[in-house]
């Protein structure tokens, strides 16, 4: 049964104004889908895949319509461009505030009022654009953490969630209890009668939906093979046909250590480490080109809509004709947006030992610069296990009994750590248990302690469950935080009834002691699970709001101003790239969302609502369509 007073009672209401109506972080498991999915395009022909690659760039595989257009743009000027605008917020503590800003080349050059910027200028030869003189500009808008692949597989799936999606193609709507979710299920499954063909459903989660295992889906479908991807992205449940399709035996799952653990044969599930042992067979139905393309191009219209510059994708294990598509649609002259990825440590770790280093430096080669690139001398580490499916590791453990899992053994974390640290890398850290973070932050002390360092900016990732003491010791240490603001209004109402209990689930994300205590903070959605717009991050951060409208946690609460520091310059702070983005001042890039009202003047409640009209992306005007 799922729980009474289920938390999606009245979610699809409070997200009533579009956007992907979400409802928590992924825990980067995209490190073991991107391998597995370069495993799997390397057994397709490099010229079949690429092939459709570049078919994807010309937008072949979605077909026509506005839904998937790609953005109206204008191609960049070299002659310089004064844009003016009703308030331009900098983020620059020497000018907070200005209504002119000058471009050229991709660059900016000056910002002020209009009679500054034109002195500044010294008698070039200039144009003024008021277009915007209407509008808001705020540095282009950073999606701090995502993941390309899970976000584009889950938005090509059949959407059965316990909140609507709004996606650029369709509207799935709400799915809010076990009899309704195996009803859809059933009739998808089904539509067509004696289909024998794959069928990948993303969404599911006991919760709201009850319990689910290989019999059940055998009841729905014997011979259809049915896949059906928790809403964490971390579990799978596979029907008998499916095991049998995929050659997935009993005998598969033995013999390996955690990931054993992991995975239950008999029903059907799968999860966390035991994911490594099915996504291979998997792969070869799920991820395939076509549905990669659609699903990425379906997110590059998604992301430019949400008002967005530039993201990244952490713990990144891909090949060449992976980054081939990525280049393809990601990296097409016209996607609004740069795609910065870091690699993922602990595979390279555990594939690789004392060579993870030399083939880490090997990957960041092949792809160093350009609009899809690899950052240097950053890397992926993950701790513990989701907070969406509650594996994170917490001190006092959970309130039903059950167990947290680590997702990289201790011992493990901290020999990959050790080669990293040494050879000077900027580790970004997901944790999101009180337990897991005790283990990143022991181990962090142990290399300053061993291997001083400046200005390290460890991140910690996703930043879910904390102590105030565990913050404050985060201040000592100079770490950063890369927080989900979203667990709030998402699970603090369900999570005080079922595992952490009210005091430890209000106080999720202590976004506010991290400010108080002098930590830098950014704020990402860890899509598919969170929505991956930015200023959504800002009213969760800002609101605290959960499901049954209560304020949880309400010092922990940011102001605007910081809200939108973090997911500007702070973010740009963690990606050591605040010297090309996060702000407008002169020499930056010319990265610029265009607001139709002011963040700072809008009601709290209200920021989740304010219409995008476009960007400004290295100088090119990108209006949404």
């Amino acid at each position: 049964m799922a729980p009474q007073n289920s938390p999606a009672t009245s979610f699809a209401g409070m997200l009533a104004q579009g956007g992907m109506r979400a409802f928590s972080d992924v825990a980067c498991v995209c490190h073991a889908w991107g391998e597995a999915v370069s495993a799997h395009f390397n057994t397709l022909g490099r010229r079949q895949f690429l092939t459709m690659a570049a078919g994807a760039a010309a937008g072949a595989m979605i077909g026509a319509g506005k839904a998937n257009a790609d953005p109206e743009s204008e191609p960049a000027l070299p002659q310089l461009t004064i844009y003016t605008a009703r308030r331009i917020i900098t983020m620059d503590d020497a000018r907070p505030s200005a209504t002119a800003i000058a471009v050229q080349a991709g660059r900016i050059l000056s910002v002020g009022t209009l009679a500054e910027v034109e002195a500044a200028l010294k008698g070039q030869t200039y144009v003024i654009d008021p277009r915007f003189a209407g509008k808001v500009l705020t540095p282009g808008l950073i999606e701090q953490h995502l993941h390309p692949v899970l976000a584009a597989l889950s938005m090509s799936c059949e959407v059965i969630a316990n909140d609507e999606w709004d996606l650029p193609d369709r509207t799935a709507p709400a799915c809010e209890t076990p009899d309704d979710y195996r009803t859809r299920l059933a009739s998808a499954v089904n539509a067509v009668p004696g289909d024998t063909s794959f069928f990948a459903s993303w969404g599911f989660h006991q919760y709201w939906h009850g319990e689910l295992s290989r019999a059940l889906l055998d009841g729905i479908s014997a011979t259809r093979p049915i896949a059906v991807w928790h809403r964490s992205c971390h579990e799978f449940y596979l029907n008998t046909a499916a095991l049998n399709a995929f050659g997935i035996t009993e005998e598969m799952t033995r013999g390996h250590g955690l990931a054993s653990e992991q995975a239950d044969w008999h029903r059907g599930h799968f999860f966390e480490k035991g994911l490594n042992l099915i996504l291979a067979p998997l792969m070869a139905a799920f991820a395939t080109p076509q549905r990669l393309v659609r699903g990425l191009t379906l997110l590059k219209t998604y992301m430019h809509r949400a008002g967005v510059t530039a993201l990244n994708e952490p713990g990144a294990q891909i090949g060449p004709e992976q980054l081939a598509l990525y280049q393809s649609v990601l990296g097409h002259a016209d996607t609004p947006f740069t795609t910065t990825l870091i690699v993922d440590g602990r595979t390279m770790y555990e594939r690789h030992r004392t060579d993870a280093l030399a083939r880490t430096r090997e990957v960041i080669a092949s792809a160093s610069g350009g609009k899809v690139r690899f950052l240097d001398g950053q890397i992926k580490f993950f701790a513990d296990g989701a907070i969406v499916s509650q594996k994170m590791q917490m001190r006092d453990g959970y309130t039903d009994g059950h167990r947290g899992e680590w997702m990289t053994e201790p011992e493990n974390f901290k020999a990959a750590w050790q080669i990293y640290w040494d050879a000077g890398f900027n580790p970004h850290i997901h944790v999101n248990g009180d337990l897991g973070l005790d283990m990143v932050l022991d181990t962090l002390d142990a290399a300053l302690a061993r291997a001083p360092r400046d200005d390290h900016r460890t991140v910690i990732v996703h930043f879910a469950n904390s102590t105030e003491e565990q913050v404050e010791r985060i201040a000592q240490l100079k770490a950063v935080v890369s927080a989900n603001p979203y667990y709030v209004p998402a699970f603090a109402d369900a999570y005080g009834n079922w595992g952490l209990g009210p005091e430890r689930a209000d106080n999720m994300t202590r976004l506010g002691s991290c400010v108080r205590a002098g930590v830098p903070v950014s704020l990402h959605s860890d899509m598919p699970i969170g929505p991956a717009r930015p200023l959504f991050n800002v009213w969760a951060a800002v609101n605290r709001k959960t499901v049954s409208g209560r304020i949880a946690g309400p010092d922990q609460r940011l102001s605007v101003h910081q809200a939108l520091r973090a997911v500007t310059l702070d973010a740009a702070h963690s990606w050591r790239l605040d010297h090309e983005m996060g702000s407008l001042v002169p020499g930056k890039l010319a990265n610029i969302t265009v607001l139709e009202d002011d963040p700072e003047a809008t009601a709290p409640e209200a920021l989740k609502d304010i219409a995008i009209w476009g960007t400004i992306f290295e100088g090119r005007v990108f209006a949404v369509s």
